[in-house]
């Protein structure tokens, strides 16, 4: 399950903002936003004097995310998502480059984490948090075991044919790497094109890579997780130079039944909710699609196993946890160079 993200970009519009002579304008970046994967997106490009028309960068940005878009969503009649959900077990099915890296990398994060599992579409909606009505009463341990069953990457399988599984009935869900593949999609497309200095966001979600204006370095603020209901407020600022960045959490979607608190994270090895004090986990890896992914198998682990599997790995992790005294923070050492 997809998590909320919890960062936002700082500073370039208070530079912007400043500067008010005629000279400042040739600095200013191009700007492009429109709507995708049911969020919107955001770029912004500094083209050190590149002649760039911003309505081809368009129209070239949208192709890109539709063609990610018409592979990977569910709400896509024939995509190649719905084509594998539908298909039957044991055949296997021939699947274009995206759709092949996107599933690659989401078994491998799944194998290694054991806590993010792209089959687990049904387990979310059982407990009322996919496109389904929420239920009234919690799934019992019988639903719970039975579903558990019916769910696991390693029921997939991923050859030179094609993709398939191994049950019938399994479906794929990319809400937590499909968004970062396309904003890795978006950059590749930049680079292409000689654009170096950039930030591209989609739905919370970024890849930056080089500086602003005048060798000014990008400045993303993480999310203070305990802030008012309402109100974003700042937590930390870092400087995340080249690399994708996801921020998840568990402090904003929840419910209450029968006494109990239940976050929108599930722990596909027990099919439960996550119930502990780690509320938000900031990662920067190269690659958006890796980090939107990491971020959520971290959240879902917990404070301790977070910061195990970050230092087994060498990740750039910081990680925030309630306690009895207020919020504890960690870094691990590959994130402190970007505080």
């Amino acid at each position: 399950m997809k998590s909320i993200s919890g960062i936002f970009v700082l500073s370039l519009g208070l530079f912007l903002a400043g500067c008010d002579n005629s000279a400042s304008r040739s600095v200013e970046p191009l700007t492009l936003h429109g709507n995708t994967m049911g969020t919107t997106y955001n770029i912004k490009v500094f083209t050190s004097g590149k002649e760039i028309e911003a309505g081809v960068l368009q129209q070239q940005v949208d192709d890109t995310l539709i063609a990610v878009n018409a592979s990977m969503s569910p709400w896509v009649e024939n995509s190649e998502i719905n084509q594998f959900n539908g298909l039957e077990a044991n055949k296997f099915m021939a699947i274009s480059d995206d759709f092949r890296a996107v599933v690659a990398e989401s078994i491998r994060l799944g194998q290694s984490t054991k806590t993010l599992d792209i089959t687990m579409g049904p387990l979310i909606d059982l407990w009322g948090f996919g496109p389904d009505k929420r239920p009234t009463k919690k799934p019992s341990q019988e639903q719970l075991d039975e579903m558990r069953t019916r769910i696991g990457v390693e029921k997939l399988v991923l050859n030179e044919q094609g993709l398939t599984k191994t049950l019938h009935g399994l479906e794929l869900s990319f809400s937590a790497t499909a968004k970062g593949y396309g904003i890795d999609k978006v950059a590749m497309l930049l680079e292409q094109q000689g654009l170096s200095n950039y930030m591209v966001e989609i739905g919370g979600e970024l890849r930056i890579s080089g500086t602003k204006a005048d060798n000014q370095p990008w400045r993303i603020a993480i999310e203070q997780p305990d802030a008012p209901m309402g109100q974003r407020q700042i937590h930390k600022i870092i400087e995340p130079g080249n690399n994708g960045l996801a921020t998840s959490g568990d402090y904003r979607i929840f419910y209450e039944m029968d006494g109990e608190t239940f976050t929108h994270l599930i722990d596909p090895a027990t099919g439960m909710p996550v119930k502990h004090e780690l509320v938000s986990v900031t990662v920067l890896h190269p690659s958006a699609m890796t980090a939107d992914g990491l971020a959520t198998a971290l959240t879902v682990m917990g404070t301790e196993r977070a910061k195990a599997y970050a230092e087994k790995h060498n990740l750039a992790v910081y990680l925030i946890s309630k306690s009895d005294t207020g919020l504890v923070t960690y870094a691990s050492e590959q994130f402190k160079p970007y505080l």
